[in-house]
């Protein structure tokens, strides 16, 4: 995972990250210069027309129009430089090139899937090295902000509509993703991963990802648990999480909020999936969206699979 910074920003990985940095800087010096001015001039002031004794009074100090003019002057023009300046560094992180490839993302509580042109899906962002890409994005539940800090990339992720980002990465590395709209209980743990490769590297995952979808349903299975953020509540190794484990979940008889019980048979996995608010499994909160309904059939009979051979 890339750790490397510069100052307090991660090093810059993306072909317009040198921009937002270089304007990000001259704000913040800019502030300071203009900080440490008035502080200083209100201790100068302070101390030189201090009263001295009950009988001192101010004397009166004259308009001068030099100093009037500079502080309208000087502001307004800081002011027209960073407008400028950030539209056109504006513009450019918002209108991707035409030769961008386009990846579709998915974000849902709480995890990311992105989908390749070839149908490939991932739950970490595949990219290469010094192509432009285009994502175009969307929430199956609440409002959620994808953020890669080292390309200085960030947009809202929001239901009902697509939103846009784009960017150009410079270097090979893993870059950290994640979400920086509080989106639920798991929002922290709402994390994935940009994978920089060469273009041949890329390729070659591309063609493994093809190669996966001719997996066994209990493998595929195993795929949309990560995909789908199936692990961020529910573990394989029996150790307690947001829900229940997998562990031994298939086949086991489920004791319920209301007090009536179930065999985990396979219309129970099913139906657990895709309305897991129906029947609240003691002990544990109904906390895990609706959104799951929307897998494709193959996709639950693979994650059905999946959950018996565990």
């Amino acid at each position: 995972m890339e750790q490397r910074q510069a100052f307090w920003l991660p090093d810059a990985a993306s072909t317009y990250a040198g921009d937002v940095d270089a304007l990000f800087y001259f704000i913040l010096i800019v502030s300071v210069i203009l900080f440490a001015g008035v502080m200083a001039t209100m201790v100068l002031f302070a101390w030189r027309y201090r009263r001295r004794s009950a009988a001192d009074r101010p004397k009166p100090v004259k308009e001068n129009k030099i100093v009037e003019t500079s502080w309208i002057l000087v502001p307004t023009i800081l002011v027209a430089i960073v407008f400028v300046w950030g539209f056109r560094v504006f513009i450019h992180m918002n209108v991707a090139p035409p030769n961008a490839m386009e990846i579709t993302v998915r974000a849902q509580k709480w995890s990311w899937l992105f989908e390749y042109p070839n149908g490939v899906r991932a739950s970490a962002l595949h990219v290469p090295v010094g192509r432009p890409v285009k994502l175009t994005m969307s929430s199956a539940d609440v409002l959620h902000s994808l953020y890669v800090p080292a390309f200085r990339t960030k947009m809202d992720v929001v239901p009902g509509r697509y939103t846009y980002a784009w960017f150009e990465a410079t270097r090979q590395d893993t870059f950290l993703l994640m979400c920086t709209e509080y989106c639920g209980q798991q929002h922290s743990m709402m994390l994935s991963s940009v994978i920089v490769q060469s273009q041949d590297d890329f390729e070659a995952w591309l063609q493994e990802g093809l190669l996966a979808a001719d997996a066994s349903p209990a493998e595929r299975g195993e795929m949309l648990y990560t995909q789908q953020g199936c692990l961020a509540c529910h573990s394989l190794d029996g150790a307690p999480g947001t829900g229940p484990s997998f562990a031994g979940l298939a086949g086991s008889e489920r004791v319920f909020a209301d007090g009536t019980r179930r065999i985990a048979d396979d219309n129970y996995l099913r139906e657990a999936i895709t309305q897991p608010a129906t029947e609240i499994v003691e002990g544990y909160m109904a906390l895990m969206p609706g959104t799951y309904a929307l897998l494709e059939p193959d996709e639950i009979d693979a994650l059905v699979a999946f959950i018996k051979e565990h």
